[in-house]
């Protein structure tokens, strides 16, 4: 068996192979996936591997994934890499604290309640607001809807779903509000997808039409999800608009912030979730504008008392010491959790709040510069919008789906494409604040050296890394 030791000098010999991998061939190596347990030996055997062959295959695996912290890797809704953010993730596999009780996981409770506690603040949550670490963007929708549901229809938590319950988002908004809708017992035919105008907001005239038509109806109006960051268009939902609405029928308002809530941060850019405070739950992702790693994800909720009720359940064998507030298992969803809260706050703590804004400004600023650069050029076709981080555009009349792909199978950038109004487009997104101004100028000059190396389609499909 390996000592920690040993582990630890193997793990800091394979970043180096990773950071040099990244540097010089910053697009992973592409394996099909009908090939890929052809490729890589990942089957598991009866028999120990030695450490020289194990140490050649993790090498392996390495190499062949995806490299998401690059500067041509624009794919997802995160990228990049975040140094004291890596270093608390690393410190929190060592550590291994489960954070249900303050018994197993002491200082690390205080270090999730004052990100909470700070990120309410911001918000513009008073003293009885509280939140949770939940595993992801999805999750903290679902909390939020369940809270919700609990707050309109109380009994339903022992004896169940009695009434007709309503909810209601943005046709642009994260598909897990449907998955939710069905967990939660609502229905996935009781939910209103709302109509966005044309920039992808929400319309919220459109919202209050339904819910009086609902009413009329004899339905249960209960929930509304706004987003502050559509996953397409990175559009911003009117929330002040929409929070006259919730509060003039006394429905819950969630803002869906997991893409762009992070602007919280920001002076300059805060106005675009104006009237959150309003809301009755927020959450963002720390992993994805912030740059910490995968999983970092916080809800936020103006009473606390809500979260207690739907989500309290007592265990005399684990809450054996210490209050409610230090217990944190009280109000999450799961029992055993992860510490998803130490890299943020050593991200948070090493560059204080000020550095978190200019990670949000930068993007924004990464952002103007595609745009300037898009507009100034008659080759492309601008879908998107200001003040978003997500740069839609077309080049050339090109099939989207089919350049997106083409780059990708033949290693040259990673990036993706979405559909607003019926039309296809490149989603660029500028999230990775590592990347610099060159770094953006350089995707659109990859991308036009490859496309003038092959002129169409075919020509796309054919094309080998060598073209740039």
């Amino acid at each position: 068996m390996s000592d920690i030791t040993s582990d630890l000098a193997l793990f800091n010999e394979l970043v180096e192979v990773l950071l040099n991998e990244e540097k010089s061939n910053p697009v992973a190596e592409r394996i099909d996936s009908d090939k890929l347990y052809d490729s890589i030996d990942l089957s598991l055997n009866d028999s120990a591997m030695v450490d020289g062959d194990f140490k050649s295959l993790l090498r392996d695996v390495l190499v062949t994934t995806p490299k998401t912290a690059t500067n041509l890797f624009f794919n997802q809704l995160f990228g990049g890499r975040q140094s004291k953010a890596i270093l608390g993730d690393l410190l929190a596999v060592m550590l291994n604290n489960s954070m249900y009780t303050y018994k197993v996981a002491g200082p690390q409770v205080g270090i999730e309640q004052e990100i909470i506690r700070q990120s309410c603040e911001m918000v513009g949550y008073g003293p009885e607001s509280n939140g949770t670490f939940p595993t992801g963007g999805s999750m903290s929708n679902y909390m939020a809807l369940v809270m919700a549901r609990d707050a309109k229809d109380p009994d339903c938590k022992s004896a169940g779903m009695s009434k007709q319950l309503v909810i209601y988002t943005s046709k642009e908004s994260h598909y897990s509000n449907s998955k939710n809708a069905s967990f939660a017992g609502i229905g996935r035919d009781n939910i209103r997808y709302i109509e966005a105008d044309s920039k992808g907001r929400m319309i919220p005239e459109k919202l209050e039409a339904q819910i009086k038509e609902d009413l009329n109806d004899g339905l249960i109006p209960t929930y509304v999800n706004a987003t502050a960051g559509t996953t397409v268009l990175g559009a911003f939902d009117p929330v002040d608009k929409i929070a006259d609405i919730t509060e003039k029928y006394n429905i819950w308002l969630h803002v869906d912030g997991a893409y762009c809530g992070s602007v919280i941060f920001s002076s300059k850019y805060k106005h675009l979730i104006a009237g959150v405070e309003r809301s009755n739950s927020f959450s963002y992702n720390a992993h994805k504008m912030l740059g910490t790693p995968l999983t970092c994800s916080i809800l936020l909720v103006k009473d606390k008392k809500q979260l207690h009720y739907s989500f309290n359940n007592e265990a005399d064998y684990l809450y054996q010491t210490d209050g409610d507030d230090f217990n944190l298992g009280k109000t999450s969803f799961q029992c055993g959790r992860r510490n998803d809260a130490l890299k943020f706050w050593t991200l948070w703590k090493s560059i204080g709040t000020i550095g978190l804004k200019q990670i949000i400004d930068h993007q924004f600023a990464l952002a103007d510069v595609a745009l300037e650069y898009i507009r100034s050029n008659p080759d492309y076709k601008l879908y998107s919008f200001d003040d978003s981080i997500s740069i839609c555009f077309n080049f050339k009349n090109i099939d989207p789906m089919a350049l997106c792909t083409a780059l990708y199978e033949h290693q040259i950038t990673v990036v993706g494409f979405g559909s607003f109004l019926g039309d296809t487009f490149v989603r660029f997104v500028t999230i990775n604040a590592n990347n610099t101004k060159q770094d953006i100028l350089n995707f659109f000059k990859v991308l036009e050296t490859f496309v003038e190396k092959a002129p169409n389609l075919n020509k796309i499909k054919e094309a080998t890394p060598e073209l740039i």
